[in-house]
């Protein structure tokens, strides 16, 4: 497990300033929240972390290597891989399949061995099904690992999605509203299951999410940002209690303060 830190990291769209000197540490082995109202920077952040975006300003680190000027594919070849918040499954192809699509950077192609059909191409494939088939079992997929994905209902969809993102063998997730569009039973479960990545598999979470409910359940730790600047970074218990996250995001008084019904 490894540590990742973010360093006065900035942002800007021409005259927008998307992530105005953020700071955070997300530690081994836990699950982080970032959370704000709409336009606070969270995606944003997100897409600095993944290297979608370069920062203006900042630096973030993974242990002591730092992923400021890395491209995607570095990064997810460094263990860190992430969700979207609109499902980004391939529809056509099967569950299997795109669990497949996920391990594409663990394979390790040679053209000569492929071109004449040698045994070791056929085992190495064998062994990243057999993983692919672990990760379903793991999240519920097993029963549909035929079906194409554009035919599961929207929950397994999103599931699919997190377990693409596990096929990859991350140390560090990220995790773009993963229950967005669920059901009350479907985000217990999801809250579920994304506690099990972090106990059963080892892997750090980044958790991207508007419900407040499952963040105060399973987050270890939130940064609140609004406006682009964090004005919040601490354990559940005390954001739900500190004034700015609550005029800002939460509403109305502090929950220390508040009066009896």
């Amino acid at each position: 497990m490894s540590t990742l830190r973010v360093d006065e990291v900035s942002v800007r769209f021409g005259a927008l300033v998307a992530l105005d000197a953020v700071s955070f540490t997300v530690e081994p082995g836990t699950v982080h929240a970032v959370i704000g109202p709409n336009g606070a920077g969270k995606s944003t952040c997100l897409n600095v972390l993944s290297g979608v975006y370069r920062p203006d300003a900042g630096r973030v680190y993974l242990d002591d290597r730092e992923l400021t000027r890395l491209r995607p594919h570095h990064i997810a070849r460094l263990g860190i891989a992430r969700t979207f918040q609109n499902i980004e499954v391939s529809g056509a192809e099967t569950v299997e399949d795109n669990l497949m699509l996920g391990r594409h950077h663990l394979m390790r192609p040679r053209l000569a061995a492929t071109a004449f059909g040698l045994p070791s191409v056929a085992r190495e494939e064998r062994r990243h099904r057999t993983r692919v088939r672990e990760i379903a079992d793991f999240l519920g997929l097993s029963a549909a690992l035929d079906r194409p994905a554009a035919l599961l209902p929207y929950g397994l969809r999103k599931r699919l999605e997190l377990a693409r993102a596990l096929a990859m063998e991350p140390r560090l997730l990220l995790l773009d509203e993963p229950v967005a569009g669920m059901d009350g039973a479907e985000t217990a479960e999801m809250a579920d299951v994304i506690l099990r990545v972090r106990t059963e598999l080892g892997v750090t979470v980044v958790l991207v999410e508007h419900d407040m409910g499952m963040v105060t359940r399973i987050a270890d730790r939130v940064t609140v940002l609004d406006f682009g600047r964090r004005i919040f970074d601490g354990s559940p218990a005390a954001m739900a209690a500190d004034p700015a996250v609550v005029e800002a995001y939460l509403g109305g008084a502090p929950s220390s303060t508040k009066e009896p019904a």
